[in-house]
Parts: structure tokens; C-alpha cells; sequence
């Protein structure tokens, strides 16, 4: 089943865990409410249309094609005019704007292709999806690997592509629980029996645009805390337990700021105007 069918379904993810740890009302708005975004964000949509550039970079590979760099710009040429070109709910940063996007995404690949190494790994899957279930939670974990691969002693590889503003430092890349849930993932998936390792590869968008690799693992005692946590997310759900986080860095950027102010000040039917 494609992650798009599974996603029909109640459901946790990876994102919607941390989401609800981060903050459960914003986790309420989008998830449960299903209120609308009150604008598109800048970096969520630049990130979407570098994730299905390397997406179909890593499909012409999986058939042996190594693709050429001009063709990966103009595949980025063709999602990002799809996705951003006389788009209004987009709200962009600084000076940033369509066109400025669409040259420095160009460079940003390129930083990308000449540093991505030549590691003849063997490809398994690209975007495999996975459902699974944890005890305690009657719906469905899912989610998606970027890219699964595996090297010549048959250890798995897990990648996620990112985007993002600035390098991870390692503790950010030992304790992100995204991994730990995609090993998890991995496991159900029919590689319990294996070696694996774990990737973020990192598109950086500073003003000299960068590209990362960023190598972990994780134990089982990692996967325990995370499934101890997914249950104690689940507990909270259930009980309409939904805090805002409103002294969080991320509020000025929220897509939700108007909603969560209304509901922080009074606003007496919020229930009764946005829970039907």
C-alpha cells in the first residue's frame, strides 16, 4: 500500500509524534480540527520540491542510469514552477520570491551532486512505505523511507533527505526520533535480521550552499524509549489532552499562529466554531 492510501487511515507518524510533544495544539488544529493553513511556508515547500528531485534522481539510478546534472535542474525547474509560480499562499522570507528560489535551488543541487560520493550501494527501495502497529495503540504507526540501500557486506542503509537552514550538530543527529522510528519501521519491514545504519542527507541552505551526510544509529534501548513515548503521545490524544507551546521560537513562523490566538484569548465558541 502507497503512503497516500495509508494516510486515509487514523494514524501516528514520526512527525505527528513529535508534533504533539513540540506542540499538542498545533497537533489539534492540523490533525484532528483539520483547520486550513493560514499560509504556506516557504521552507516546507522548497523542501517538498528538493525531496521529489532526489526522489526521481535515485529512481534513474536504481535502474543503473546515473542522471545528468543539468537534467536534475531542470526536473527542479519543473516541480518548483508546478509548485510555487503565481502561488499567493506561499509566504516567503526576507527577499526571497519565486525566481530567487528557482536560481538558488539550482545551486543548492549543485552543491549536492558534486559532493554526493560514489558509494556503489545497492538500492532496495525508494519512498518505502510502512505501517505497523505498537502495543498500546490501536491505530497504525506509518510513514515512509526516502531511500533504503545496502552495501556489500548486506548492511541496510536508511536515508532521509532534509533540508535545512543551518548543519546538525551530532546530538541532534544521534536523538532525532525520526530515525529511530524508520529503524523500527525497517525491522517490521523484513530487515530485522540485519545490520543497520542510519543517514540524514542535508541540503544547506546558507549563503554559500552546502551538503552534508550525517551517519547514526540507534539501540534497542533507543526504539524502546521512542515507543514509550509514542504510547504516552497516544494517552494524551485520547484523553483531549491539547497544550500550546506558545512560547516556542516557532510561533512567529506558525501556520496556525491566528487559530491558537483565538483560542488562547477568549475566544468563548472555538469549540463550537471549529469542532463539527
Amino acid at each position: 500500500m502507497v503512503l497516500s492510501e495509508l494516510r486515509q487511515q487514523p494514524h501516528l507518524s514520526a512527525s505527528s509524534i513529535g508534533e504533539y510533544v513540540e506542540c499538542s495544539l498545533l497537533y489539534k488544529f492540523g490533525r484532528i480540527d483539520r483547520l486550513p493553513m493560514e499560509f504556506k511556508a516557504e521552507a516546507l515547500e522548497f523542501g517538498t520540491c528538493i525531496h521529489r528531485v532526489l526522489e526521481q534522481f535515485y529512481s534513474a539510478r536504481m535502474i543503473g542510469e546515473k542522471m545528468l546534472l543539468k537534467y536534475v535542474h531542470e526536473i527542479f525547474e519543473t516541480v518548483w514552477t508546478g509548485i510555487a509560480k503565481e502561488n499567493d499562499d506561499i509566504r516567503y522570507n526576507g527577499d526571497n520570491d519565486f525566481k530567487s528560489l528557482l536560481m538558488y535551488g539550482k545551486d543548492l543541487l549543485t552543491a549536492w551532486y558534486n559532493k554526493l560520493p560514489d558509494d556503489g550501494f545497492t538500492i532496495l527501495a525508494i519512498e518505502e512505505a510502512f505501517s505497523f502497529t505498537l502495543p498500546g495503540i490501536p491505530i497504525p504507526i506509518i510513514g515512509a523511507m526516502d531511500l533504503v540501500e545496502e552495501d556489500n557486506a548486506g548492511t541496510i542503509i536508511i536515508t532521509d533527505f532534509k533540508t535545512s537552514g543551518r548543519a546538525y550538530s551530532k546530538d541532534e543527529v544521534d536523538q532525532n526520533q525520526q530515525l529511530a522510528m524508520y529503524q523500527i519501521a525497517a525491522k517490521h519491514n523484513g530487515y530485522a535480521d540485519r545490520e543497520i545504519l542510519l543517514r540524514f542527507d542535508t541540503l544547506i541552505k546558507t549563503k554559500t550552499p552546502k551538503f552534508e551526510q550525517y551517519w547514526t544509529t540507534r539501540s534497542e534501548l533507543d526504539e524502546r524509549r521512542l515507543i514509550k513515548k509514542a504510547g504516552q503521545v497516544w494517552d494524551g490524544i485520547t484523553k483531549g489532552v491539547f497544550i500550546a507551546n506558545d512560547t516556542s521560537w516557532k510561533c512567529k513562523g506558525c501556520a496556525y499562529k491566528q487559530a491558537c490566538d483565538e483560542y488562547l484569548e477568549g475566544e468563548q465558541n472555538y469549540d463550537e466554531k471549529f469542532d463539527k
